[in-house]
């Protein structure tokens, strides 16, 4: 066995006994060298600096490797990362396979643009490394089915970055919720609210220097570069993302997939609207899907419930004896008419977060999977894929089999359940 599976060993058996534990980052100081969990960063934007931020902070976690194909933002988080570990020794890298390479790191963090997510979690498993992966999980549906085939065969553990789950709102909605509260739950609206940006008529020019822009886009079809396409724009272009709704229908859809885990989904169908000028993910998407015994209705605009007025993103739960609403840090009952945040006699049987990375640190010692575990993140993403293959083909109304994993009689939809990676950045084996 070599040094980096006994370093495994070593933490799994030094972790016994304490996975349910809340440690306060930095609450007791670093744990020696021998017991902390050696993570790397991959992509350094806007959340792989807050992987960066988070991870550093745990005593459990010495950060010894950043990536990105950018020169500037791999700087910039190296004069952060000094300033919170001094002392420590870390490398950084352009290419992530060279991270993947080290037999001394036991996991690694990824927030690159969503196209990449899946093959860079699958050649980590590959390598023996555990992953913690920003949402959505994957750019595609088959992604996803590779990604937990992989996680399976190498045995390893991932944590889908879906913050909010940790937190005591969501865990409270799902207890009552699966209480009974409310009765049985037929209908859900979800709702975010926010449309691509107008990014202006943008000239084609050289990538910079300090750009890799042909390992920016790998697996994505290749285009030429304007910065308005790279970075946090991504986002809002087909190719790398989903928009506004593939960005935050992960952190909402979460908490119903958690409180009712639908099952059988049959039918999906959409309706959007283009935007004008670059961008090309919707201005604007209403999803409806059928699930057995359950409706689930996606808009860009609160829907017309007591309540959801004004707020960005939400959850509205109806059932056949009351109704909830809740967003990332309230909620609200109602049951024959009256009001309430909270049912005091519903009592708390769901263990609380210690907070979600250390949720992540903690399996990683115990090999048992975390609460936004790879087969549970990728049950509830799968959802969103299939809405905009049906915005895709202009609102065609879709039918689902949950068994096979593939639209029934539609051979034009079943190919949008996947897509091949560009010759050369096909590295999944």
């Amino acid at each position: 066995m070599n040094q980096h599976y006994d370093r495994r060993a070593f933490l799994k058996k030094g972790s016994m006994g304490l996975a349910s534990l809340a440690i306060l980052p930095g609450l007791y100081g670093k744990a020696p060298a021998s017991d902390r969990l050696r993570v790397a960063h991959i992509g350094l934007g806007g959340m792989g600096n807050a992987h960066m931020q988070w991870f550093a902070h745990l005593p459990e976690v010495e950060v010894v490797a950043l990536c990105d194909v950018d020169e500037v933002h791999l700087g910039d988080t190296l004069k952060k990362l000094k300033e919170l570990q001094p002392d420590g020794k870390v490398d950084t890298y352009g290419d992530f396979r060279h991270v993947l390479d080290r037999q001394d790191i036991d996991a690694i963090t990824c927030a690159t643009p969503d196209h990449w997510h899946a093959q860079i979690a699958t050649l980590a498993f590959q390598a023996g490394k555990d992953v913690y992966g920003e949402k959505p999980l994957s750019y595609d549906v088959r992604e996803g089915q590779m990604m937990l085939k992989n996680l399976e065969k190498y045995d390893r553990i991932f944590q889908l970055g879906t913050q909010i789950h940790a937190g005591d709102n969501y865990h409270r909605v799902v207890e009552i919720i699966q209480s009974g509260a409310i009765g049985k739950v037929h209908t859900v609206r979800l709702w975010k609210t926010g449309t691509p940006p107008d990014l202006g008529t943008p000239k084609i020019q050289a990538p910079p220097k300090t750009l890799n822009w042909d390992m920016w886009l790998g697996p994505a079809p290749f285009t030429d570069y304007f910065p308005e396409r790279c970075h946090f724009n991504y986002r809002y272009f087909m190719d790398y993302s989903g928009g506004v709704f593939a960005d935050f229908w992960c952190h909402i859809a979460d908490i119903v997939f958690w409180a009712i885990q639908p099952k059988g989904l049959k039918a999906i169908q959409a309706r959007g609207k283009a935007p004008e000028g670059i961008v090309d993910t919707p201005e604007w998407i209403e999803v409806d899907y059928e699930f057995e015994g359950l409706n689930i209705f996606w808009t860009s605009d609160p829907p017309k419930v007591p309540g959801a007025e004004g707020k960005g993103i939400g959850a509205y739960f109806e059932g056949d004896k009351g109704t909830l609403l809740a967003d990332y840090g309230t909620r609200q009952i109602t049951i024959n008419g009256e009001a309430v945040d909270d049912l005091p006699e519903v009592p708390k049987s769901i263990p609380r977060s210690p907070g979600h990375q250390q949720n992540f640190v903690d399996a990683v010692k115990s090999r048992n999977q975390p609460e936004s575990n790879l087969a549970y993140a990728r049950e509830m993403t799968l959802p969103m894929h299939l809405g905009l293959i049906s915005y895709r083909l202009n609102g065609r109304r879709l039918r689902w089999n949950a068994q096979k994993e593939k639209f029934i009689g539609d051979k034009e939809a079943n190919k949008l359940l996947s897509r091949k990676p560009r010759k050369e950045w096909r590295l999944v084996k």
